[in-house]
């Protein structure tokens, strides 16, 4: 005699499966990259600079270039310098460069940040156009991603380039190179640029794409899966005394080392920890380490403990065992005059590159430690 339950079972994963294949083919359809011969489609996007965007704003240019890019990618970072050039070339020639940046902020986990110092969120586009002097509009769409949709960008950067009367004549990489200090040998957009403006076709309308994948709405749960994989990381303090700390002055290591010392009593210590942490978790995959120190008596390790558990600090820690604490100041930093927190960030061989006695400015350590040789903002 037939089983009904595992009839039953059958019947309940089917529509399981079902609706996972509908939801897997919508999200296709949802991204699908703008077919060639398409019109462009309309958009309003604030800019960095204050002004609200649409395909009107644009509307002198015989040609139109839009480029989906992001602060955090290094392949996006890579092409900044050529956008501005290519920007600056054709600035008298009826072409306008339009960037927009694609991502959600919120489905960008700390881990895909190692090669940057910002994230993509609209503050953080306008620091990066500030700090690269951006010479074209620099639009955010991360709230409703709606044009990002519409366009269907498949990684940053990707290049849309549209005729006078708005049809799409080119979609693909900006150009064969993707290393920011190398020459291309196929200038794809300038390519397709001086077609349009020959009035040609474009000889190669289509190109493959090359750069981080565009971090649309749906992986906001992939941040959560990485948080929660990150508090079940298991967390330590270390006893260390005076030569060890000399040692660890010393960074015998082959990484930049990031040294914070702290306090459980210290308000600013533990208000800025956090940013710690998250330096931890941005740059830990690259040549890079963060080690703490608590200035707590020897006698606290347990409240020590306890906080940096409560911080997922699963990084180095260390607590001071001898009751001297002139002594650790010396063997940390002569220059150190003793106020908590400190923090020094050290170069193999011992080299400080940057010491701060007193809370920290996260944004400039941040671009400190990605602007260091040892980590660099491209492969």
């Amino acid at each position: 005699m037939k089983n009904p339950l595992f009839f039953g079972f059958l019947i309940i994963s089917f529509f399981i499966l079902s609706s996972f294949i509908k939801v897997f083919f919508a999200r296709l359809e949802e991204h699908k990259t703008l077919p060639i011969g398409s019109p462009a489609p309309d958009f309003s996007l604030p800019g960095v600079d204050g002004k609200t965007y649409t395909l009107e704003s644009f509307s002198q240019a015989k040609v139109l270039v839009i480029i989906f890019t992001c602060n955090h990618c290094p392949t996006a970072q890579s092409y900044e310098d050529r956008m501005i050039k290519l920007t600056s070339d054709y600035a008298n020639k009826d072409v306008a460069v339009v960037a927009i940046m694609p991502n959600d902020p919120l489905a960008l986990r700390l881990d895909e940040l190692d090669f940057s110092d910002l994230g993509d969120s609209f503050d953080d586009m306008k620091t990066r156009a500030k700090d690269k002097q951006f010479n074209f509009p620099y639009l955010y769409d991360g709230e409703t991603e709606t044009a990002s949709k519409a366009y269907g960008p498949i990684a940053t950067p990707h290049v849309f380039i549209f005729d006078k009367a708005r049809k799409l004549r080119y979609t693909g990489r900006f150009d064969d190179t993707e290393s920011h200090d190398k020459t291309p040998h196929i200038n794809d957009t300038r390519n397709a640029i001086e077609d349009l403006l020959s009035n040609k076709e474009v000889e190669v309308p289509t190109t493959k794409v090359f750069g981080c994948s565009v971090k649309w709405a749906e992986k906001r749960n992939l941040v959560q899966e990485s948080l929660d994989k990150w508090a079940k990381e298991p967390v330590h303090v270390d006893t260390i005394n005076e030569a060890g700390i000399k040692e660890l002055v010393k960074n015998k290591s082959d990484k930049l080392r990031l040294i914070n010392v702290w306090a459980t009593w210290c308000g600013p210590c533990t208000g800025e920890f956090p940013e710690f942490v998250n330096m931890y978790r941005m740059y830990n995959d690259r040549d890079f380490e963060f080690v703490s120190i608590s200035a707590d008596e020897p006698d606290k390790k347990d409240r020590v403990l306890k906080f940096l558990q409560k911080q997922h600090a699963s990084n180095q820690n260390y607590a001071f065992g001898e009751g001297d604490k002139y002594k650790m100041i010396e063997a940390i930093d002569p220059a150190w005059q003793g106020a908590l927190p400190y923090t020094l960030l050290i170069e193999p061989g011992g080299k400080i590159v940057y010491s701060k006695q007193g809370p920290i400015d996260p944004a400039e350590l941040k671009k400190i430690i990605v602007s260091n040789h040892m980590i660099g903002r491209y492969p």
